[in-house]
Parts: C-alpha cells; sequence; structure tokens
C-alpha cells in the first residue's frame, strides 16, 4: 500500500481525529487493528495508536530487528531487570569494523544478529576482541567505538606522578 497514498491526504485523515467521537475512535481502531479497542484506552491514546496505525499501512512499520529489540526491553523491564537494557551504541549491520593488532589488521563485519571475523560468527564483538587478543577485552573499547573508561589509565598516572 506504501506510495498509494498521497503524504497530505494522510496527514489530513489523522488531523480529523481529534474531532472524531470516541465511539468513532473505537471503531477506527478495530478497522485498522482488527480487534476490539480495550476498554480503558484512554481517547488520547485511541487517537495517537489510530494514526500511528493509520501511517504504518501507507509508508510501513519498524524493522523486525527494532521490533525485536524492544520486546527484549520490555521482557527485561517486566522482570525488573532494568540493568539488562544496554546502552551500547549501535551499529549498523552491514558495517566493517577495521583494527589493527601486533601488525595485524583485523576486520570485522556487523550482522543483522552479531559479528564475522575469519569467516566464524560471534555474538558479542567483546568474544570477537579475545578472539584476536587472546585476553578480556570490552570489544566496544577494543574497536574504539566507545572510549575505554576512566579515560587513558596511563596518562593519568603520568599526571598523578607529577603531581
Amino acid at each position: 500500500m506504501a506510495g498509494l497514498v498521497d503524504p497530505c491526504i494522510l496527514e489530513d485523515e489523522i488531523a480529523r481525529l481529534r474531532d472524531l467521537e470516541l465511539s468513532e475512535l473505537r471503531r477506527r481502531w478495530e478497522k485498522h487493528y482488527r480487534t476490539p479497542a480495550p476498554k480503558t484506552f484512554r481517547r488520547e491514546f485511541l487517537i495517537r495508536a489510530v494514526a500511528y496505525q493509520m501511517q504504518v499501512e501507507v509508508y510501513g512499520g519498524l524493522k523486525p530487528a527494532t521490533r525485536r529489540r524492544l520486546r527484549q526491553i520490555a521482557e527485561a523491564l517486566r522482570e525488573g531487570r532494568e540493568e539488562a537494557i544496554s546502552t551500547a551504541p549501535r551499529i549498523k549491520p552491514g558495517t566493517a569494523l577495521v583494527r589493527s593488532w601486533r601488525n595485524e589488521t583485523h576486520t570485522v563485519m556487523v550482522l543483522e544478529e552479531g559479528f564475522a571475523w575469519k569467516g566464524k560468527r560471534y555474538r558479542s564483538l567483546s568474544q570477537v576482541a579475545r578472539a584476536i587478543t587472546g585476553t578480556q577485552w570490552n570489544g566496544l573499547v577494543f574497536f574504539g567505538i566507545k572510549p575505554r573508561p576512566g579515560g587513558n589509565k596511563n596518562a593519568q598516572k603520568r599526571r598523578d606522578s607529577h603531581a
């Protein structure tokens, strides 16, 4: 259906949702979601949800990876595992990460789920960094995506010794 509706027409339709009676908003919900609107949903939420679904039907919805990530976050919150919600930078699939280590250049490909290095798949960058170095590393730090916690420790030691 994408491309079949003029964006201006869609915008006007969405703007008119605010003028509808609650019963009509519920009817629109049912039309777009193919299920009755829960009785506890307030008017403002119905307007936003119907408007969102109208846009999804015209432009498409969230990518599967984004939906999957949102489900993971919701599950972690439900289970009280807020610490499991990583705020690590997201790296787009198809990105090549390059790192020189001990006179060898290593190229890691970012996949939809995980990473590939030398023909092998890894779940995390830290696993790749360990495979390359033989020691425990934060993968984001090793590949220069995130700064080392606390900055450069050697520079700090030099500053402290001169103080």
